[in-house]
C-alpha cells in the first residue's frame, strides 16, 4: 500500500518545502487539487495547464520520491445549466491533457447534483439526476481514452452517485476501461447509514472491488445529526474491512489520507500502517 495525502492538508508552505515535508513524514504519494493549492487561480485555469507546467511538477515530485495518486477536478458535471456544463467539460479535458504529462495515477472527480448550486437535495437520488451525470461524463472519458488517461469516480452519500449500485451503473453505461472507482468508504456514509456502516463497506466492495484504483482513508465523528470528517484514527471507523480488501486484492494501491492536519498526520499515516499489519498486510 502506497500511503499518500492530500497536498492541500499539509503545512501551507512553498511548494518544494511542502514536498520535501510530506516526503520527510513518510508518505509516498500524494492527492493534488491544483485550486486548493495556489491562492492565485492563474495556477488551475485551463490556460495555464501547460505541459511545461505539468513536467515541472513532475520532476517536483519525483525529487522528492513522491507519486502524483490523483488529479482532483472536483466539479459538477450534472450542471443543469448548459453553457456552465459546457465550461466544466473543457476544464476537464484541460485537465486530462495536463494529466497525460504529469504522469498523475488517476483524474479524480465526485458525482455532483442537479442544481448549479453544487448542493445536495432529494432529486440528487432520482434516475433523472443519474442519466443527467452520465451524459455529462461520458464525453469526458471519451476524451481520456483518446489521451490514455483514467478518470476516476468517487461514490459519496450526498451526491448523485451515492452507492455502490449507482456506481455500477455509471460503469455500466459508459463502459469503458478508462473509467474507474475510488473508494471513500466514509463518503458512503450519512446520519442514516453509519451504525450498519460495516454491511454499507462490504457491500461497496463486494460490487465494485475490480474497478477500485484509489482509495481515500479518513475516519469520522458525529455531531448534530451530521457526519464530520476527521483525520484516521480519531473518530469511530473501523478499518479492517477496507484494510482486509488492500491486502487481499490491491498490492501497492494509492491509499491517501483526507482531514489530516499538519500536527496529525504522521500519527494518522502510523495508525494506518498499523491497521495493515494487522489485516496482514506487508
Amino acid at each position: 500500500m502506497r500511503i499518500g495525502i492530500r497536498l492541500h492538508d499539509s503545512a501551507k508552505a512553498p511548494l518544494d518545502e511542502r514536498l520535501k515535508t510530506v516526503h520527510n513524514q513518510g508518505f509516498t504519494c500524494a492527492h493534488i487539487a491544483l485550486s486548493k493549492l495556489f491562492d492565485d487561480a492563474k495556477y488551475s485555469s485551463v490556460s495555464s495547464l501547460t505541459p511545461g507546467y505539468a513536467m515541472y511538477l513532475k520532476n517536483l515530485f519525483a525529487e522528492n520520491d513522491l507519486d502524483i495518486a490523483v488529479l482532483g477536478c472536483y466539479l459538477n458535471l450534472a450542471n443543469p445549466n448548459p453553457e456552465k456544463l459546457s465550461q466544466i467539460q473543457e476544464k476537464y479535458k484541460a485537465n486530462i491533457r495536463f494529466a497525460s504529462v504529469l504522469g498523475s495515477g488517476v483524474v479524480g472527480t465526485e458525482t455532483g447534483a442537479p442544481n448549479e448550486a453544487y448542493r445536495f437535495e432529494p432529486a440528487c437520488r432520482s434516475k433523472e439526476a443519474l442519466d443527467s451525470f452520465i451524459r455529462g461524463l461520458e464525453p469526458v472519458v471519451e476524451y481520456a481514452e483518446k489521451s490514455g488517461v483514467l478518470v476516476a469516480i468517487e461514490p459519496v452519500a450526498k451526491h448523485i452517485v451515492y452507492d455502490e449500485i449507482r456506481a455500477r451503473e455509471v460503469l455500466k453505461s459508459i463502459a469503458s476501461p478508462n473509467l474507474r472507482i475510488i473508494l471513500d468508504p466514509v463518503n458512503l456514509l450519512d446520519y442514516d447509514n453509519y451504525e450498519n456502516r460495516r454491511e454499507v463497506i462490504q457491500r461497496a466492495i463486494e460490487e465494485l472491488h475490480e474497478d477500485v484504483a484509489v482509495v481515500h482513508i479518513k475516519d469520522f465523528i458525529v455531531k448534530d445529526r451530521e457526519l464530520v470528517s476527521v483525520g484516521a484514527g480519531k473518530g469511530m471507523m473501523e478499518y479492517g474491512d477496507i484494510m482486509n480488501f488492500i491486502a487481499r486484492e490491491k498490492p501497492f494501491i494509492h491509499a491517501t489520507l483526507e482531514n489530516t492536519t499538519p500536527d496529525t498526520a504522521e500519527e494518522s499515516r502510523r495508525f494506518i500502517e498499523e491497521q495493515y499489519r494487522l489485516a496482514g498486510g506487508q
